[in-house]
């Protein structure tokens, strides 16, 4: 059983950066496109960007070039680098393969973006 730990949110001011951790448990990771959702408050999980094996990437049109993924398939890592956040980004923050068939979802991680 896979599990995903989502780390790095928090309370952050707008026009702050965070950077987002995603901790894959597979034991084959680099076969998978891994991507990263978020989950606006009384919204639903949307897919925002992913990163295939050899580290080609999308971008959901909203993020207008602030974010960044990245994926480390020796650590098994997935990242987010989040800049010029604004408090539309507030949401909880998940990764998991991109597949019709995912994961078993992880606790996420909140980004509060706020002054």
């Amino acid at each position: 059983q896979v599990q995903l730990v989502e780390s790095g949110g928090g309370l952050v001011q707008p026009g702050g950066s965070l950077r987002l951790s995603c901790s894959v448990s597979a034991s084959i990771f680099n076969i998978h496109t891994i991507g990263w959702y978020r989950q606006a408050p009384g919204k639903r999980r949307d897919l925002i960007s992913t990163i295939t094996t050899t580290g080609a990437t999308t971008y959901a049109d909203s993020l207008k070039g602030r974010f960044t993924i990245s994926r480390d398939n020796a650590k098994k890592m997935v990242y987010l680098q989040m800049n010029s956040l604004e408090p539309e980004d507030t949401a909880v923050y998940y990764c998991n393969r991109v597949s019709s068939a995912s994961w078993d979802w992880g606790q996420g991680t909140h980004v509060i973006v706020s002054s």
